[in-house]
């Protein structure tokens, strides 16, 4: 407590600035010491709160429970200090850094929380001086940087903590074919499968993790960017280097491109049904109705195969109408150079030629 007192005071308080003018008056041949001036200049008192979050980033999934970190501290010497209500304020920032989403605030017996997160926010109250915010029950739409903000009189200060989700990204086009969606459409087919429209971090980190795609797609600041590890003629050349392409930013109503997605961790279980005879689209749905369960989602098949471990080597529908197939263990006949998602295409819903992938949520 000593040294974060002395940290405030170090950083509130500008030091004394000792200023000795001396001169002397020159009388015929000699110099006379005519008097020593000292003139102590003292500014202004800043700050006396220190706002401080112990870690820069936190990580969990969805469905989890997190604590994003926050606490402040007071210099109790200073002046006024204790005699205002302490009131903490949580936003989420946005892509354009320009705009706060509301999320918590509390002042003494006052409480009140915004959006989605109603019911699943409260403050976690450790020690007086703890700011930290509980976020239960996770969503894909939480993932972002929160801002703690505490104010006391008209003293104030903030921190910044990053969320981050564990999950996977994955590129999507629709049964339209590739360069099909303009920006608010691409975000509705992320979610059309149990998805979100990726930022860049959560496509740099698929990147830094080896995913290679050569079709451009939205994310979620409205750029337009494609990931490389293998540079090739096709998709920027054969001489350069690898990284993520960036188109930069286009109309969102006109511009249209595929779309990164991102999903996490899923409260339910993803299979592929056993049945006689091969299904057409149709007869796919219903057979997972009849099953208890739901014709299975893009975003669910990447997800049990990234995060499960999932590998089958069986071709099955997907509500979208897609036909793919999970491998996390390579082999000769199932995608034998890399594990991966597998996909077939969109065929003739009418085609009766393929099995089905079904997805049935844990109450």
């Amino acid at each position: 407590m000593k040294k974060i007192l002395w940290a405030i005071k170090m950083k509130s308080l500008l030091l004394l600035v000792l200023i000795s003018i001396c001169w002397a008056d020159h009388h015929s041949d000699n110099y006379t010491l005519d008097h020593d001036r000292v003139i102590h200049i003292q500014a202004e008192n800043g700050p006396r709160l220190l706002v401080e979050a112990e870690q820069a980033r936190v990580f969990s999934h969805r469905g989890g429970n997190v604590t994003l970190p926050c606490k402040f501290y007071r210099d109790p010497t200073a002046f006024g200090s204790g005699m205002h209500k302490i009131r903490i304020k949580w936003t989420k920032l946005t892509s354009d850094y320009l705009k706060e989403v509301d999320v918590f605030v509390s002042m003494g017996y006052h409480k009140k929380t915004y959006g989605g997160y109603q019911g699943r926010v409260f403050l976690k109250g450790g020690s007086d001086n703890d700011a930290s915010l509980v976020i239960t029950d996770l969503t894909l739409e939480d993932y972002g940087r929160y801002k703690c903000e505490v104010i006391e009189g008209l003293e104030d200060d903030t921190a910044v903590v990053a969320l981050d989700l564990q999950g996977v990204v994955f590129p999507y086009f629709p049964r339209l074919g590739r360069y099909n969606l303009n920006f608010h459409e691409a975000q509705q087919a992320c979610l059309d499968q149990d998805a979100v429209i990726a930022s860049f971090d959560q496509l740099y980190d698929a990147w830094r993790g080896g995913l290679d795609w050569c079709n451009a797609g939205w994310l979620s600041d409205g750029s337009v960017q494609y990931p490389i590890t293998k540079p090739r003629e096709p998709c920027g050349g054969q001489n350069t280097v690898p990284g993520v392409r960036n188109y930069g930013f286009w109309d969102k109503e006109k511009s249209r491109y595929d779309v990164f997605c991102f999903t996490s961790n899923f409260n339910g279980r993803f299979y592929y049904l056993i049945h006689p005879t091969k299904l057409t689209y149709d007869e796919a749905v219903q057979a997972c109705l009849s099953d208890g369960a739901q014709i299975a989602k893009v975003g669910q098949i990447f997800a049990a195969w990234k995060l499960l471990g999932y590998d089958r080597c069986d071709a099955g529908w997907l509500a979208d109408g897609s036909v793919r197939y999970p491998i996390s263990r390579p082999r000769r006949r199932c995608s034998p150079t890399e594990a991966a998602v597998r996909f077939v295409g969109f065929p003739d819903k009418k085609h009766k030629l393929y099995g089905v992938y079904c997805f049935r949520a844990y109450n």
